[in-house]
């Protein structure tokens, strides 16, 4: 990443996901026993719809399905239908209440009906669930089944959930938010998506700034980044003398705040996960003494330009 000094990349599962044990973002875990049934790709045929699955009205809602039970690829039907306009999108910020049954046993391994609302974002739970959500209107409430490629291949780590079991979710969504596009000021590089990927623009007669510059272009809906925070990104850098690339790491990878350079340090803190960033860094707060054995090399006093997306950030203990 963008250390002090260079530095082997970090593997994207070095980083932890936020979230406790029982949300679809992690690691389902409930008051259910670990069942001893065995994994339901070898005790039962996988069904090809939802009609097995009984859902009562009540609140919280009562799921009945005849057990070992599984699905063959993620479905989702509409149980109550809404007359909201907004949709989920693929990395909304989604409030949510649900009930989780392991298709195997038919109990329950998870519920939040009885507690407050659990926010989850869809970019960042497991396959299964966001297959069964985006698209869905606020208001609905909508049942999903999902096999266990799309869910916890593995199993979780209480046993609760086993590989090979499938799920079904029972989701009353209560409200979405959207990440937000933000417009840059006047005189910063010009940035551009080609192939999912950013490029830059450097401004015709605009001298590089002296001091650090932040500009969000996509205000995500995730948690701020804190400076004891360790976070997952994927970034490119440029010399704002030339234009030319420097670093071209667009791929997750983590590290923690405090190692990185100072205009990271500065300029990500606050920023939420989600986010696109521009940054453009003096040398001060970068590399003022260059990087002369990088491939390509950096001279001295060279003003570089960042396009961080911010995966993921884990708050430090």
């Amino acid at each position: 990443m963008v250390g002090a000094a260079t530095a082997a990349l970090i593997t994207l599962s070095a980083c932890s996901t936020p979230g406790g044990e029982g949300s679809p973002s992690a690691d389902p875990s409930g008051s259910a026993s670990p069942a001893a049934t065995a994994s339901p790709s070898a005790t039962v045929s996988p069904a090809a719809d939802l009609s097995a699955v009984q859902v009562t009205d009540a609140t919280p809602p009562v799921v009945t399905v005849e057990a070992p039970w599984a699905i063959a690829e993620t479905q989702s039907k509409v149980l109550k239908p809404s007359t909201e306009a907004q949709k989920i999108g693929d990395k909304s910020a989604v409030s949510v209440k649900y009930v989780g049954v392991n298709g195997t046993t038919g109990e329950v391994f998870e519920s939040t009906f009885e507690g407050e609302p659990v926010t989850l974002t869809m970019d960042r739970v497991v396959a299964g669930f966001q297959k069964g959500l985006v698209g869905q209107a606020v208001g609905s409430r909508v049942l999903i089944g999902i096999p266990s490629a799309d869910g916890y291949p593995q199993g979780n780590q209480s046993g609760t959930i086993k590989a090979g079991d499938s799920l079904i979710f029972v989701v009353d969504i209560l409200s979405s938010k959207d990440p937000e596009t933000v417009t840059p000021a006047a005189g910063l590089p010009t940035v551009t998506m080609t192939d999912d990927k950013p490029e830059i623009t450097i401004p015709a007669d605009v001298p590089a700034p002296t001091e650090l510059k932040i500009q969000p272009l996509i205000k995500g809906v995730g948690d701020p980044v804190t400076a004891d925070s360790t976070i997952q990104v994927m970034y490119r850098s440029w010399t704002y003398a030339d234009g030319k690339m420097f670093q071209d790491a667009w791929t997750p990878q983590a590290g923690m705040m405090s190692s990185l350079i100072k205009g990271w340090q500065q300029g990500l803190v606050g920023q939420t996960v989600g986010s696109r960033v521009l940054l453009v860094v003096p040398p001060a707060l970068a590399y003022p003494d260059g990087q002369p054995s990088a491939t390509p090399a950096l001279a001295a006093n060279q003003t570089l330009v960042y396009v961080v997306e911010i995966v993921d950030a884990v708050a430090g203990s």
